[in-house]
């Protein structure tokens, strides 16, 4: 039973760090959208707006993939809490939150990318 809470205690903890890592996001994106208004209010260019109604957009995407994440972490987190102590670990937890770290991986992997798309943009625009 002492592996077995270890174990559960494991994935916990995987889980709180992304949900952290999530919300932290999902903050950065309200403050680059505010940045984005920003510029709108101030650029009439094409070369600037055209740009920023696509960084816009892809804003709405990640806060939505933000949330579907989030969800998926408050989804394992709960079968997580109700797992039986008695069973024997077989790894079905860790199976299923394999497939939540490989797609983590591809989220944390575009965050950045657009990150930096958006930084080169808000350094020739603001």
């Amino acid at each position: 039973m002492h592996t077995k809470i270890a174990y559960l205690s494991d994935l916990k903890f995987n889980l709180e760090t992304w949900k952290r890592e999530l919300r932290f996001h999902k903050g950065e994106m309200e403050t680059f959208q505010e940045k984005l208004e920003e510029i709108a209010s101030r650029e009439n260019e094409v070369r600037a707006l055209k740009p920023l109604e696509t960084f816009q957009n892809r804003i709405m995407i990640e806060q939505d993939v933000i949330s579907k994440l989030i969800h998926r972490c408050n989804s394992k987190m709960k079968n997580i809490s109700t797992a039986d102590y008695s069973e024997n670990i077989d790894g079905t937890l860790q199976n299923q939150q394999n497939l939540l770290r490989d797609d983590m991986k591809t989220y944390i992997k575009l965050h950045y990318e657009l990150k930096e798309d958006m930084m080169d943009y808000f350094l020739k625009w603001l």
